[in-house]
């Protein structure tokens, strides 16, 4: 379905912390088939709110003033590279209402970071993770213009997911 409406992109503020925290845990559930604790998300994710150092989020809004509905989101990271003496900024939590995929909300939310990193001269690039299976969103980084990178992400992660969801 087309929607006419404008689509603004913002900065997050503290009273979309329940919407953040709903589409987080629908990525984890959608991309990977993880059940995310609701209590550790909402921690982490007001977390960001309360130190900057950790990162933003950015969401697209439509409906307009005082505050319209938010149909995406993603977040922004950061790691230092002593090799470039600046940072990159990580987007991570990328979601996507279902009624709004496929209508530019992604590139929308995509334009803004990549606008925002190239006018910051501490930010020497930008980078994301995608599911290895994945391959729509694959294909929505590649048409942004995103490279793939010649790294391959290794972890070993302390906190899992309650579980993952059995219809993978």
């Amino acid at each position: 379905m087309k929607h006419p409406r404008a689509i603004v992109i913002r900065r997050a503020q503290p009273a979309d912390i329940e919407v953040l925290v709903g589409f987080s845990a629908s990525m984890a559930r959608e991309t990977e088939g993880r059940e995310l604790d609701p209590q550790r998300l909402r921690a982490g994710t007001q977390s960001v709110f309360d130190d900057p150092a950790r990162g933003f989020y950015l969401v697209a809004e439509v409906g307009g003033a005082p505050r319209g509905a938010v149909v995406g989101q993603l977040m922004i990271t950061f790691e230092w590279s002593d090799w470039r003496n600046a940072t990159f900024w990580w987007i991570q939590s990328v979601y996507v209402a279902p009624d709004w995929r496929r209508q530019g909300v992604y590139r929308q939310l995509h334009q803004a970071v990549m606008e925002e990193a190239r006018q910051n001269p501490q930010v020497c690039g930008v980078r994301l993770y995608v599911e290895r299976e994945n391959r729509v969103a694959q294909t929505v980084y590649d048409r942004v213009g995103l490279a793939r990178s010649v790294y391959q992400v290794f972890e070993e992660d302390f906190v899992p997911a309650k579980h993952r969801m059995s219809n993978r």
